[in-house]
């Protein structure tokens, strides 16, 4: 039997305790639930999205903000849920226990956070934060929740922190750079790795980076956390590709490559076993028309696995792909204005009703119907004020605020 947990509580009038020592109390008896082994209890219905941003600029962003999605698929902001610099990416582990963020600016460094989530209201308590040796670009947890995944963009290299059961994050154990340079000398003059993926059966790690137009490959021990490189290391890309972002279609037998520079997305076959891939498409994000400079940004795919997005930053539009369960190639459907500047990151709900785009010059989210038989897109009138977001992730929770 899952336990249900309401740990939220204010200060009580007159009480001799500051709001920070009940904060603190909130927070210690909140993560010694959680070593106890205990699960939160999730309603399928409930749901609250987070949001990274960029901090620091013009738009005044402070930090992790939330939205609330009711039953009816509806959306409100929730303000901020955690003041951080610019947390550009954040992620959860596999039990929705936990939420760790990246800190890209950091000042002299950036660093890695963690919060332990409220099953009931999504409230933030946060647990601690660690150096990350550079700018991190992005993160993610492992399948076995025990190992946090990061990759340093600026420096070009990829580590593994432990997690501990109560969430916080331990020290780095292990990590690889990377070197080279490629054709772009504005943007490629050295490795910029831009996102760390986990294999379906999660054995493998898979980095892309942008900077030397490569794709890498690990074999990740979830007993150590050491990440070994796989034989090939990795897989070459057209010059000035960018490789950015990739993900696995429903199937597992094959992945997307999205190129930031190149506007393209790369389809590959998977060799599970060997944790190969192998290049079997290339099909361009924009218009053939389009004279602007664009730079793809994200991925996301539908529950059915039949329907691939990717959001283009400069031509300002969602690519609505259609995916061949058979061969895994892809077929370019729609390219729908994301309704403001710059989309940055897209998520589809876990209804699959709805698209949101993270507009991040244009500080808002724009919610998408999206038809679930042909996987179109309409924008459905709702426009979320929200400064400079950058990154999506839904969580599930047990009540509604």
């Amino acid at each position: 039997m899952r336990a249900h947990w309401n740990l939220s509580f204010k200060t009580p009038r007159n009480s001799p305790m500051t709001g920070a020592t009940m904060n603190m109390i909130t927070r210690l008896l909140f993560c010694a639930a959680l070593t106890l082994g205990c699960s939160p209890a999730f309603a399928a219905s409930n749901y609250i999205a987070y949001v990274g941003t960029y901090t620091g600029g013009s738009s005044g962003s402070k930090g992790i903000y939330g939205l609330q999605v009711d039953k009816n698929g509806h959306f409100k902001s929730l303000g901020l849920e955690a003041e951080i610099d610019s947390p550009s990416f954040v992620a959860t582990d596999p039990s929705h226990r936990f939420l760790y963020a990246l800190s890209e600016r950091g000042r002299p460094t950036g660093y890695l956070s963690s919060y332990a989530i409220d099953p009931a209201t999504g409230g933030l308590h946060f647990i601690n934060r660690v150096p990350a040796n550079g700018a991190p670009g992005h993160l993610a947890v492992d399948q076995t929740g025990r190992w946090l995944l990061a990759v340093i963009y600026n420096s070009g290299s990829v580590a593994s922190f432990a997690l501990k059961p109560d969430g916080s994050i331990g020290e780095m154990v292990d990590s690889d750079q990377h070197a080279g340079s490629s054709v772009n000398p504005k943007r490629q003059k050295g490795p910029h790795p831009h996102e760390v993926v986990m294999s379906p059966d999660n054995r493998f790690l898979f980095v892309p980076d942008l900077g030397l137009d490569k794709l890498f490959s690990y074999r990740l021990d979830t007993n150590t956390g050491k990440l070994t490189p796989n034989d090939p290391p990795f897989i070459a890309t057209l010059p000035g590709f960018g490789p950015r972002h990739m993900l696995f279609g429903k199937s597992g037998k094959f992945a997307y490559l999205l190129g930031e520079m190149g506007s393209k997305v790369i389809a590959l076959s998977y060799d599970a076993a060997q944790g190969k891939m192998t290049p079997i498409q290339t099909i361009a994000t924009i218009p053939a028309d389009f004279k602007g400079e664009n730079n793809s940004a994200e991925l996301a795919l539908d529950a059915s696995g039949r329907f691939l997005y990717a959001s283009n930053r400069g031509n300002d539009s969602v690519s609505l792909f259609s995916i061949d369960p058979r061969t895994g190639l892809l077929k370019l459907l729609h390219v729908e204005p994301s309704g403001g500047k710059t989309p940055r990151s897209i998520a589809i709900d876990p209804s699959g009703r709805h698209l949101l785009a993270a507009d991040q010059d244009s500080d808002r989210i724009v919610v998408f119907n999206r038809d679930q038989q042909s996987g179109r897109l309409t924008p459905n009138g709702e426009v979320l004020d929200l400064p400079s977001p950058v990154c999506i992730v839904f969580v599930p929770l047990d009540d509604a605020r």
